[in-house]
């Protein structure tokens, strides 16, 4: 079976740019969220599938070619939900390549023992802030 499919779920500003960005860069995306309204957030030069359903229902995630996804990238707005779909995608589809974005650092510990990747974007902000604020100190 060949994995060709790059699944976004969670259709929130960084799911949708994610999905969008990597849709222009050739990808076969498809991208997941529990309401249709949240498409409205994708950029005109998107062109993979929308999906409106509870991607915590295995049925929803099969349909959506899960079998056949090479990366997840899970963005929806409860650290939990995306711990549990990371996990799902991990233990029970074997995607090589999962992407999960947390607010909570410490829930982080919970994908240990995983080649899950968490993205933290407190910790990218203050990064940058960081980055930033030194490129001020230079001038």
């Amino acid at each position: 079976m060949k994995r060709n499919k790059f699944i976004v779920i969670g259709s929130g500003r960084l799911g949708s740019n994610i999905a969008t960005k990597m849709s222009e860069l050739g990808e076969d995306v498809i991208i997941i969220d529990a309401t249709d309204d949240s498409f409205r957030k994708l950029q005109e030069s998107f062109s993979g599938y929308q999906v409106v359903g509870d991607a915590t229902d295995l049925s929803v995630l099969e349909n959506s070619y899960i079998k056949h996804a090479k990366t997840v990238v899970i963005t929806t707005d409860s650290d939990n939900t995306n711990i549990y779909l990371a996990h799902i995608c991990y233990y029970v589809y074997n995607v090589p390549h999962i992407f999960v974005r947390l607010s909570d650092t410490d829930k982080g510990r919970l994908l240990e023992g995983t080649y899950i990747k968490a993205i933290y974007p407190f910790t990218l902000s203050l990064n940058e802030f960081i980055n930033l604020s030194h490129e001020e100190d230079e001038k």
